[in-house]
């Protein structure tokens, strides 16, 4: 897919995730035992972080290109909606070729009207349950988020691949994602086949931080292009996983990483190297051959 010249052009240069910013929800918990998780609002920090993600995410575009658009995929919560139109004053109507409500992007479903004290004791729960299938009462688990999120990014390529966003390819175009942050470290963990225990040490990103994945020379994406070792770390990447964002970014798209570890070594131990392999199909061959000489 995706792999001729001109389809390359039709690649997004950036796939940037956002995270909305803060919430009454992320003040005071209690906010969501009368208010509806989708309807909680932005606080005046939250407005005022929004519109300096936007200035940042600007200044980023703009210094890699002087002709540059920009399409957003938002999910449908108030919180996401605001930041987004926060971010959105940074930009002028040329630099903005469309945006997309996207219902599945949307937070984890947590039940509805959340409690404080049974919320406290749900996710003491949760935590020796484990965070991906802990499936919460009247709402959904990480692992029930990683269905639709799969579902969404195939639906992304096609709007890629058929070029439904009608980008110019002589213009950069860049994908802005805004949404939250369990939603995030899932689609990371989707995009570059992360396992459960992987996602089980990644951090929440903090309010309107940013996930940059950009694309290499060779047609993959990877958080090492825009991000530091140490911003990587930070996030619950391990040594092992920074090491394959820094293969990707110069990765010819389709190439096998041979050493990712998690590809084959985390799932079978002392795996044959070629040469034993070789070694055991001759001498196999040997004693057929020996076998079938006896019975003549």
């Amino acid at each position: 897919m995706l792999q001729n010249n001109h389809q390359r052009h039709l690649m997004p240069n950036r796939i940037i995730l956002v995270r909305h910013g803060e919430s009454e929800g992320n003040l005071n918990t209690g906010a969501y035992a009368t208010t509806p998780d989708n309807k909680i609002p932005l606080t005046p920090d939250g407005i005022h972080q929004g519109r300096s993600c936007g200035a940042r995410l600007r200044s980023l575009l703009s210094g890699s290109a002087n002709d540059y658009r920009v399409y957003f995929y938002v999910s449908p919560y108030e919180r996401t909606r605001s930041t987004l139109r926060e971010i959105g004053r940074s930009f002028s109507r040329k630099r903005i070729i469309g945006v997309r409500e996207e219902c599945r992007i949307r937070e984890q479903d947590f039940g509805n009207f959340q409690v404080s004290e049974r919320m406290k004791v749900i996710k003491e729960t949760r935590e020796k349950f484990g965070r991906f299938y802990y499936r919460f009462p009247e709402g959904e688990s990480a692992a029930d988020v990683f269905d639709r999120i799969s579902n969404f990014l195939e639906s992304l390529w096609r709007d890629i691949d058929l070029n439904r966003l009608q980008h110019d390819p002589s213009q950069e175009l860049n994908l802005i994602i805004v949404s939250h942050g369990l939603t995030s470290r899932v689609f990371l963990m989707k995009w570059f086949k992360w396992t459960v225990e992987q996602f089980e040490h990644l951090n929440n990103p903090g309010n309107c931080e940013t996930r940059v994945m950009q694309l290499g020379e060779g047609g993959e994406y990877s958080l090492a292009i825009h991000h530091t070792d140490q911003e990587m770390l930070e996030w619950g990447l391990s040594p092992e996983m920074i090491a394959d964002q820094k293969w990707r970014a110069h990765a010819t798209r389709g190439e096998w990483n041979e050493n990712c570890p998690w590809y084959l070594d985390e799932f079978f131990d002392h795996l044959m190297i070629d040469s034993e392999d070789d070694e055991k199909e001759n001498d196999a061959e040997y004693s057929d051959a020996n076998c079938a000489s006896e019975s003549s």
